[in-house]
């Protein structure tokens, strides 16, 4: 793929799972992509890295109501460490993924079905990784 073809993951790091989304090529729109659990994580992202042609991966990055650091944001430290040190080619940043969960929530209860459909396993992962991959790209057009 040419340079600028390439892609973004952007990423929600929840208690059970991973919620992943991609951009377009043209960095205009997220999609969600689906979950990851922890085990694997490294292959199931080489192989989205594979197929997709990412350049670079997004994390959410959880700062509290007054823009501080919290618990969360450590552990979110530690895990971009991991990810620069499993994919030393593709930069990794993080954006500030404030209410980004809480928002997710709002959007699925408005798309409608039921509440167990919402809930359904990495839906709002998914969901949350894409408004964080969303924010990113708005604030860079």
């Amino acid at each position: 793929m040419p340079p600028t073809h390439k892609r973004i993951i952007g990423i929600d790091f929840g208690a059970k799972r991973i919620g992943v989304a991609v951009s377009d090529p043209l960095r205009m729109f997220a999609r969600p992509l689906g979950t990851f659990d922890f085990e694997g994580l490294a292959k199931s992202l080489s192989r989205v890295r594979d197929d997709e042609g990412i350049e670079l991966i997004v994390v959410g990055y959880p700062l509290s109501d007054r823009g501080e650091e919290n618990r969360m944001t450590g552990v979110i430290d530690r895990f971009v460490a991991e990810l620069r040190e499993a994919f030393p080619a593709v930069p990794v940043e993080t954006f500030d993924e404030h209410r980004s969960s809480r928002s997710a929530m709002k959007i699925l209860a408005a798309s409608g079905g039921s509440r167990k459909k919402r809930n359904e396993k990495g839906r709002l992962d998914a969901a949350a990784a894409c408004l964080i991959l969303q924010g990113w790209l708005d604030s860079r057009h």
